[in-house]
């Protein structure tokens, strides 16, 4: 399968956007974040665009084990899957793509959400894959602390193993519903799974059908070795964090030959490196509103959210001064691609209060910013290089941010022949341009194993 158009996947951390303290803003939204019609506006306008994904993020805590993260930046937000549960009875076309934790939660219930919205939504569901690195979370699960990295890893791959086994437990063509025999469903192709593993112990089979894309489409952002791994076995799209068209290009390059590792084609994963556009009359108009976002960002929030990549809490060290040594990778148990980050600033000299700034303002992705041509140049510029299969849009602001994008930077891509006029036929697999997963099922029952 081929694909001659960027893809341009809507996504959102925050419901006023992703810039952490956007809230703040002036023109920022207030209650109405917990509304269904906010969220619906949204939603059209993105299917109105022609844009393939709505991307929700999640955490399954508060961030608040510092006093600032409580007070400033609760991060408090809907339920994903309930959320797209209802924007699916009101779109016809766009993805719809939910992050759920496979730390936090069972492997069945899980693939009976996703097969059920992929039903509801007639094959237009995906599923973010997460390990849930903050221990907030794991303390709201009967935990201390955060499970341990590799634990988490491990656990992540079994559980990805259930679920699509799941998915597959029914064949294609299973249901009957034939009132004549008096047959519901084909018992030759329905099946346990019988699954019995260090994490998991799973009979099968699922209670709801094949999904219509045969499993829904799996994303996934992890860029530890690890989490790199688990996308190369595992998902369809990769969230990446690519700073530059040769560091894209070469995690395209890296990542080719992890596939191959998998027995797995490039053309079967799509690569989305994460952007921040912020769409103005002018360049300078542009950067005026990214340094005013930056003007409401405290400087403690910055700090507490820079103890949390570094591992370490650093409100009791001097702002102005270094940071002290930081966690070595391998034994590190929380984020490591935030605590990579965090290094990679810190063989700067730059103090703390500036690598929490930098990192409270923009994380790891790049801020493009300028008019709507500057912004469809970067864009065009990156995908005709290879380095990106297109893009995971986080707009500062919601929802100027977003409808600036859709109503203006699209239409410039449409011209150029870069993004699509209109929808294609067909799941959201079909408008990736993604295979169908074989069931794995109906292959062995179709190739069984020959007697010595």
């Amino acid at each position: 399968m081929s694909r001659r158009h960027m893809i341009l996947s809507a996504f959102f951390f925050n419901p006023q956007g992703d810039h952490r303290m956007s809230w703040r803003h002036p023109r920022a939204p207030d209650g109405e974040v917990f509304d269904f019609d906010f969220y619906r506006g949204l939603a059209e306008t993105a299917e109105r665009a022609k844009l393939d994904t709505l991307f929700v993020a999640d955490h399954v805590a508060i961030w608040d084990s510092l006093p600032s993260g409580l007070a400033h930046y609760a991060n408090a937000r809907l339920e994903p899957l309930t959320l797209l549960s209802a924007l699916a009875a009101v779109t016809r076309h766009i993805g719809l793509i939910a992050t759920a934790s496979s730390s936090y939660s069972e492997p069945y219930n899980l693939a009976r959400t996703f097969a059920s919205l992929d039903h509801i939504s007639k094959g237009r569901a995906g599923w973010n894959v997460v390990t849930s690195a903050m221990d907030e979370e794991a303390l709201n699960f009967g935990r201390d602390r955060t499970i341990e990295h590799a634990n988490r890893y491990d656990r992540a791959a079994e559980y990805l193993d259930v679920v699509t086994a799941l998915w597959d437990s029914w064949e294609d063509g299973a249901v009957l519903i034939d009132k004549q025999s008096g047959f519901f469903a084909d018992p030759a192709r329905v099946h346990r799974i019988d699954h019995a593993g260090p994490h998991f112990r799973v009979r099968g089979p699922l209670n709801v059908p094949r999904p219509p894309q045969g499993h829904p489409v799996i994303f996934q952002a992890g860029s530890s070795e690890a989490g790199k791994d688990l996308a190369a076995r595992y998902a369809d799209v990769h969230f990446a964090v690519t700073r530059s068209i040769e560091e894209g290009q070469s995690y395209r390059t890296e990542f080719d030959q992890r596939l191959a590792k998998f027995g797995r084609t490039p053309e079967s994963f799509k690569i989305l490196p994460g952007i921040l556009p912020i769409v103005a009359a002018s360049a300078s108009e542009a950067e005026e509103r990214q340094a005013y976002l930056e003007t409401l960002m405290p400087d403690a929030v910055g700090i507490d959210l820079l103890s949390s990549w570094a591992g370490i809490d650093l409100s009791a060290y001097p702002p102005e001064g270094p940071l002290p040594p930081l966690p070595e990778e391998a034994t590190f148990d929380g984020g490591r691609t935030a605590l990579n980050r965090v290094k990679a600033l810190a063989i700067q000299n730059r103090s703390i209060r500036e690598i929490a700034r930098t990192i409270a303002n923009s994380g790891s992705i790049p801020t493009v910013a300028g008019t709507p041509r500057q912004v469809a140049d970067h864009l065009e510029a990156w995908f005709l290089a290879g380095a990106a299969d297109g893009y995971n849009l986080m707009f500062p602001l919601l929802p100027e941010d977003w409808v600036n994008f859709a109503e203006q930077v699209v239409p410039d891509l449409q011209r150029r022949g870069l993004f699509r006029q209109d929808y294609e036929p067909g799941t959201l697999r079909d408008r990736l341009a993604l295979p169908r997963p074989e069931n794995r099922f109906a292959t062995a029952r179709a190739h069984p194993p020959v007697a010595s």
